[in-house]
């Protein structure tokens, strides 16, 4: 088993490190948020003065943290005293070019690295079920693979540095504009005198059928355990889903990639969330969708 650092241990990281202890290993961790500490040490996590004391005697360091400039601004601080040869994972989304930035870092110090975003939300986190998009060498994604496992049940090779992250992008460009569209159509059935469970029932076995549909159902009824039977409390918040589709169009500007639909869906999440909705779970959409209709 190995001596984990873990940093960053809010909604997401909390629960992963917990399951890193329940996987066998010892886990420091740290955050700066003191009831994000006290979760995590009540759920087995041994708890660090400081993120330097966290990762002093690690073999692997875990970062879970908000943005592109955090990982860097952590990542410096921290690799200096990071054992050489240790592996260094971070589980942030964030920007391509900070990922590839903070692997160099890595190289520099004698780090090994391995960018590696999630998806399934504070559900997969507390189930262990993540998928990990994963970016690095070989060797790094070997080393990295067991301890992702103790957290997730697909564990994904995509490629050099940054990869990981360029797939975490595609993937949730998909998803904020693929549930924008299952909220349409079910305004739009509503509108039509069809109930929501025969909407469902059609397209979730027909050519509409897709995960934004038969497992996050954004109306309450069809699938229980979606956030539409919740008051939409996020498993993943509306202000997530923007920041993501915000670096889907940072990387298809900086890649020259025509992304309209991603674009729009970019746009819409940035009303919902200037209304005040941010931290409603991204499905709540439809609730704004709703309202623009009441407008016209």
């Amino acid at each position: 088993m190995a001596n984990i650092a873990f940093i960053g241990l809010g909604n997401m990281g909390g629960p992963m490190a917990a399951n890193l202890v329940k996987a066998g290993h010892k886990v420091l961790g740290f955050d700066l948020v003191a009831t994000s500490r006290d979760a995590a040490q009540a759920a087995g996590v041994s708890i660090a003065a400081t993120s330097i004391e966290a990762v002093k005697g690690a073999e692997m360091v875990v970062t879970m943290l908000p943005a592109g400039k955090h990982v860097l601004s952590v990542w410096s601080e921290l690799l200096p005293a990071v054992a050489k040869g240790a592996l260094v994972i971070d589980c942030s989304t964030i920007d391509v070019a900070s990922a590839v930035e903070a692997h160099g870092l890595a190289a520099r110090h004698g780090v090994m690295s391995v960018d590696a975003p999630v998806s399934g939300g504070v559900g997969g986190a507390q189930g262990a079920t993540l998928t990990f998009m994963c970016g690095g060498g070989d060797k790094a994604f070997a080393a990295a693979r067991p301890i992702l496992e103790a957290m997730g049940k697909k564990i994904v090779h995509c490629g050099d540095a940054g990869a990981g992250q360029a797939a975490k992008i595609c993937n949730n460009m998909i998803l904020g504009i693929s549930m924008i569209g299952v909220c349409e159509a079910f305004t739009l059935a509503e509108k039509l005198g069809l109930s929501h469970q025969a909407l469902f029932d059609v397209a979730s076995t027909s050519s509409g059928q897709c995960w934004s549909l038969t497992t996050y159902c954004p109306v309450p009824g069809p699938v229980p355990t979606s956030p539409a039977n919740n008051d939409y409390k996020p498993g993943f918040a509306a202000a997530l889903m923007l920041k993501d589709l915000r670096l889907s169009q940072e990387a298809a500007k900086t890649a020259g990639a025509a992304t309209p639909m991603g674009a729009h869906a970019e746009e819409i999440y940035a009303a919902f969330e200037k209304a005040g909705h941010g931290g409603a779970d991204f499905s709540g959409i439809i609730n704004y969708l709703r309202e623009q209709a009441g407008k016209k």
